[in-house]
C-alpha cells in the first residue's frame, strides 16, 4: 500500500514505562512499516508536558509502581495523550501502561486516577503476584492467532461495560487472580474504541507479528505479507515460546 505522510509512532515516557523492555514494541513497529516500504517516524517522548498530539499510534509499557505512579501524574497534567485519542489516534498499552490508561489503578501513595481511555479498574490482588508466561487465546471477532508474553503483576483489573477483553486465558493469570487447582478460564487485557491494552510482555509485538500487524493495519489499512529474512526468525522464535507455554491439549494456529 502507499502513504503519502510517515505514521507516527510515540512511545511514551520510556524511562518511566519501559522497564520489562516493551520500548521493543515501537522498534517493531517500525521495522515492519519499513520493511513494506511504508514511511514512519518513531518519536520517543521522555516528558508528558511534550508529547506531541499528532502521532498515529501512542505505546505505554510496563513499569514498577513508583514510576507509573509518575508517568500517570505527568499524563493527567498535560492532556495530551487524551485529546490525541479523541482525536483519533491509536492506543496501545502493556501492563503498568494499561493499568494507568483505565478509571483507577494502585499507586505508590494508594488508588491512583487513572487517565479513563478504557473502562478498567485495577485493584491490588490477594493472591500470589503473577508471575510466569501467559498464553492468550484472542476474541475470535480479531481473528488472531495464540498470542504469547511474559506477565509480572500484582494488579486484578476488572473490565465494566464499555471494555472487552483481548483473549482468554489459557496459561497465566492476565486480568484475574489464578484459582490454584484449576484451569484458569478468564480474561486477558481490554479493549475499547481505538485502545487495546494486555499484560503481555516480551516484548508482546516482537513474539506475536500478527499482533503487531493487527494494530498497523488499524491504521495503515491492509498489509502486504512480509517476506524479509527476519520473518523465518521470528517464527521459530513464535513457534518455541507456544510450545513451552501451551497446555497439550489446547489447540491453537
Amino acid at each position: 500500500m502507499t502513504r503519502e505522510s510517515a505514521m507516527r509512532i510515540a512511545v511514551v515516557l520510556p524511562e518511566l514505562l519501559g522497564t520489562y523492555g516493551d520500548g521493543g514494541n515501537g522498534i517493531i513497529l517500525e521495522r515492519r512499516l519499513q520493511w513494506r516500504g511504508i514511511p514512519v517516524e518513531r518519536i520517543e517522548c521522555g516528558d508528558g508536558a511534550a508529547l506531541p498530539e499528532n502521532a498515529d499510534l501512542y505505546l505505554l509499557g510496563g513499569g514498577e509502581d513508583r514510576p507509573q505512579t509518575l508517568a500517570a501524574r505527568e499524563l493527567r497534567a498535560s492532556g495530551a495523550l487524551n485529546r490525541a485519542h479523541a482525536h483519533g489516534a491509536l492506543v496501545f498499552a502493556v501492563c503498568a501502561g494499561y493499568q494507568i490508561i483505565g478509571e483507577s489503578f494502585p499507586g505508590a501513595e494508594g488508588t491512583e486516577p487513572g487517565l479513563e481511555l478504557l473502562d478498567v479498574v485495577t485493584t491490588v490482588g490477594a493472591g500470589p503476584r503473577a508471575v510466569g508466561e501467559l498464553l492468550i487465546e484472542p476474541d475470535p471477532v480479531l481473528d488472531l492467532p495464540l498470542l504469547s508474553g511474559f506477565e509480572n503483576h500484582q494488579g486484578v483489573t476488572a473490565l465494566g461495560r464499555d471494555a472487552r477483553p483481548l483473549g482468554r486465558v489459557i496459561n497465566g493469570t492476565g486480568n484475574g487472580a489464578e484459582i490454584p487447582g484449576q484451569t484458569p478460564d478468564h480474561g486477558e487485557g481490554a479493549r475499547a474504541e481505538r485502545v487495546v491494552a494486555t499484560y503481555a510482555h516480551g516484548p508482546v509485538l516482537a513474539r506475536n507479528p500478527a499482533l503487531a500487524d493487527w494494530l498497523l493495519e488499524l491504521i495503515v489499512g491492509p498489509l502486504d505479507p512480509l517476506e524479509h529474512e527476519v520473518v523465518a526468525a521470528t517464527t521459530a522464535l513464535r513457534r518455541e515460546r507456544l510450545a513451552a507455554t501451551r497446555p497439550r491439549s489446547t489447540k491453537g494456529r
